[in-house]
C-alpha cells in the first residue's frame, strides 16, 4: 500500500551540539526502510511535472519505481543513464526549486525526497561495490579515436567529459588545482559533501576512460591552439567562477579578512580543519562574522563555528525570507547557534593599525523598501542607525565572478561586459569553432546541477561537430 503521509520520512541527521564541533557529514542518509517508505509517497505520475524540473532529465519515477519495488541496484541502473554524479547531486542540489518544486505531491503537503532517494541508491551501489566493478555498470560505445579537451572539473567539465566519453570519445580533462572535482572540492564543506565521494566519482569517470591532467592551467601552463596542436578538435571551458567579490569598503586589507574562496578553499581543499596534520591554517578568533546570504556564506559560517569560533554572525542586508541559500542549510545553522543578523549592512571594518588585524566591524541597520530589478525589496539604510560589532575575522561572501583567464585561453574568444565567455545558444557555442563553453564561467555563479545541465547540452553539440568532421 501507497504512504499517503504528507510529510517526508525525516532525515537522520547528527545532533547539532555535536556536529557543530566536528566535520563529519551532517545528514546520515537514508537506510533501506526509510528510503522504501518515501519512495511509496511518489505517485507514480503518468506525465510527471517533476522532469522538467531536473536540469539533466533524470527519470524520476522510474529510479523511485524500482525503490518501491526493494530494486536498488537497478534505481541506481535509472539514475546513471542521465547523471554520473547522483551522490553528489542528491546532497548538495537545490531539489526544492527544482524537481522537488514540480512534484504533485506539494499542492498538499511536502514534496517527494527526491534528493533523498537519489542520494540513497547512489550511497547504496557505491557501499556495495567491489573495486573491480566496471564503473556504474555505464554502457560505452566503441571508440571514435576523436579527441576532446574539457578545460575545468567541476560538475559542468565532469558532466561533460563522462557523456562525451560515454560516446567514445576521447577525453581529457584539465584541472588547475591538484586535486579533480572544481568547486566540489574546494568550495563544499566536508560536512554537507564527503570529499570520499566526489573521488570516488571522479574514479568512475577515469574507469570510463576520461583522463585528467592536474596543475595544468589552461592560459598559462598551455593555450586552446597548442591543444589543437596536440590533436584536440573540439572544446569545453568550464573554468568557473572563482575570482572574490569584496564590498569595497575601508579596511577590508587588514589581516583576518578572508574572500570566501580563501577561506573554504584553505578550509576543504587544503584540510586546514586538520592542521597541524595538514599545513595550511585557518585563523579564526572567538568572534567571527561572515557577509552574504547564499549558500557559500551559510558555509563559512559553519566552517568558522567549526573551527573553534564562540560566535559566529552572518550579517545579511535582507530578512532571512529573502536570503538565496537553501532553507534546510540556513536551519541546519540556526541549529548549529549561527546568528543571523538581518536587515544590516556593514560599511567600514575597523583594525588596529600598528598590529594591521581586524577588531571590530561598524555596520547599519536597513529596512526595506520597493522590489528592486531581481523582484526583491530593495535594501534602503536606516539613517542613524550605526552600531560598531566588535569580532576578530571577517569573511566576505558576496558572489564571485567569472575566470578571468578565459579571455587568455584562445585568441578571438568573445567575453561580455560581466566577464562570462559569451555563447550563441543553449549549446554553448562561442565565438571560436569548435570551442563550447557551460557552467558558472557563462551564467556567474549559479547551482552544481544547472552546470551539469550545461555539460551535457554540450555534450551534444560537441559529438555532432566531431561526427561532421569524419564523415
Amino acid at each position: 500500500m501507497k504512504n499517503k503521509g504528507n510529510s517526508k520520512v525525516p532525515m537522520p541527521q547528527q545532533d547539532p551540539a555535536q556536529r557543530n564541533m566536528n566535520f563529519n557529514e551532517v545528514a546520515l542518509g537514508y537506510d533501506e526502510k526509510m528510503a522504501v517508505e518515501e519512495a511509496n509517497r511518489c505517485l507514480l505520475c503518468k506525465k510527471p511535472s517533476c522532469i522538467k524540473g531536473c536540469p539533466v532529465n533524470v527519470k524520476i519515477p522510474e529510479f523511485i519505481s524500482c525503490i518501491q519495488n526493494g530494486e536498488f541496484e537497478e534505481g541506481y541502473a535509472k539514475v546513471i543513464e542521465d547523471n554520473l554524479l547522483p551522490a553528489i547531486c542528491g546532497r548538495v542540489c537545490p531539489q526544492e526549486t527544482q524537481c522537488e518544486k514540480y512534484c504533485v505531491r506539494a499542492v498538499k503537503g511536502e514534496p517527494v525526497g527526491i534528493g533523498y532517494l537519489e542520494r540513497f541508491v547512489a550511497d547504496r551501489h557505491i557501499a556495495s561495490s567491489k573495486e573491480d566493478d566496471e564503473a556504474n555498470t555505464v554502457i560505452k560505445t566503441n571508440s571514435t579515436g576523436k579527441k576532446a579537451a574539457v578545460i575545468g572539473s567541476g560538475p559542468a567539465g565532469l558532466s561533460c567529459a563522462a557523456d562525451l566519453a560515454r560516446l567514445g570519445h576521447e577525453v581529457t580533462v584539465f584541472e588547475a588545482f591538484h586535486k579533480v572535482g572544481g568547486v566540489l572540492v574546494y568550495g563544499i564543506p566536508e560536512f554537507r559533501l564527503p570529499k570520499a565521494l566526489v573521488e570516488k566519482e571522479v574514479e568512475n569517470l577515469s574507469k570510463l576512460g576520461v583522463k585528467f591532467e592536474k596543475n595544468c592551467v589552461v592560459g598559462k601552463t598551455i593555450t586552446i591552439e597548442e591543444l589543437r596542436d596536440e590533436g584536440f578538435e573540439a572544446f569545453f571551458i568550464a573554468t568557473g567562477a572563482g575570482l572574490p567579490k569584496f564590498m569595497n569598503i575601508p579596511g577590508e586589507n587588514y589581516n583576518g579578512v578572508y574572500s570566501s574562496n580563501e577561506f573554504l578553499t584553505r578550509v576543504n581543499l587544503m584540510k586546514a580543519y586538520e592542521f597541524p596534520q595538514y599545513d595550511t591554517p585557518v585563523i579564526v578568533g572567538e568572534v567571527a562574522a561572515v557577509v552574504g546570504g547564499g549558500n557559500v556564506a551559510i558555509d563559512a559560517a559553519r566552517c568558522a563555528k567549526r573551527l573553534g569560533a564562540k560566535e559566529v554572525h552572518i550579517i545579511y542586508r535582507r530578512g532571512i525570507e529573502e536570503m538565496p541559500a537553501r532553507k534546510e542549510e540556513i536551519e541546519h545553522a540556526i541549529e548549529e547557534g549561527i546568528i543571523i543578523d538581518k536587515l544590516t549592512n556593514p560599511t567600514r571594518i575597523i583594525g588596529d593599525d600598528k598590529e594591521g588585524i581586524v577588531k571590530a566591524l561598524e555596520c547599519v541597520r536597513m529596512k526595506l523598501g520597493e522590489p528592486d530589478l531581481s523582484g526583491r525589496r530593495r535594501p534602503e539604510e536606516i539613517e542613524g542607525s550605526e552600531f560598531i560589532m566588535p569580532i576578530d575575522n571577517i569573511v566576505i561572501a558576496i558572489g564571485q565572478a567569472p575566470n578571468p583567464l578565459a579571455e587568455k585561453m584562445a585568441a578571438g574568444l568573445e567575453i561580455n561586459n560581466k566577464g562570462c565567455i559569451a555563447v550563441k545558444d543553449e549549446s554553448g557555442s562561442t565565438s571560436i569553432d569548435g570551442i563550447y563553453a557551460g557552467g558558472d564561467i557563462v551564467t556567474g555563479a549559479a547551482t552544481v546541477i544547472l552546470a551539469m545541465g550545461a555539460g551535457k547540452k554540450a555534450t551534444e553539440a560537441i559529438d555532432e561537430k566531431l561526427s561532421q568532421r569524419h564523415k
